[in-house]
């Protein structure tokens, strides 16, 4: 069996598309040059900006809850993997670890879930190099009304403005 490769990625930002208003998240590689976008919904969105933006607030939402829990029960969040891209929905993992030695636990996550939760716990974010390639023929239409697989043309549409901090 082939072992897959995976990349390293940092969030680079969120962005609406110009033409849907949908929340993207762009994951650019650590020690390379590929970028991928992620289509999420809005409340996703919204988790991902809070904690990019350190914004505190009164309650804790969903992803710091489910952070607390994994803490509380002395697990911690070891990396999350973005695994697979099948009809343009991405798949990922979160893998948690309790105790040393222990085996890892892999749950099944949506990615924006799983990139919350990575952020709030200080966990790499990993991409396989299959979902890096096979995120490069994406087809768009219906999103942004671009072209099939088409994706660079739609990110170097957006200008500087969507970039940076993100507004609800």
């Amino acid at each position: 069996m082939k072992e897959e490769v995976y990349r390293e990625m940092e969030v680079k930002g969120l962005t609406l598309d110009p033409l849907s208003s949908m929340p993207i998240i762009l994951l650019k590689e650590v020690a390379g040059r590929q970028t991928i976008p992620i289509w999420i919904g809005i409340l996703e969105a919204s988790a991902i900006a809070a904690e990019l933006e350190k914004i505190t607030l009164s309650r804790p939402m969903t992803h710091d809850l489910l952070n607390n829990i994994i803490y509380t029960l002395g697990a911690q969040v070891i990396r999350i993997e973005v695994n697979d891209i099948k009809d343009n929905t991405f798949y990922a993992t979160v893998f948690l670890k309790k105790g040393r030695g222990k085996k890892e636990i892999a749950v099944d996550a949506r990615p924006s879930d799983a990139i919350a939760l990575a952020l709030r716990s200080d966990s790499p974010i990993f991409v396989s190099k299959k979902v890096i390639e096979r995120s490069r023929r994406i087809d768009l239409s219906g999103k942004a009304g671009a072209e099939k697989g088409n994706w660079e043309g739609v990110l170097e549409k957006l200008s500087p403005e969507h970039f940076g901090k993100y507004k609800m």
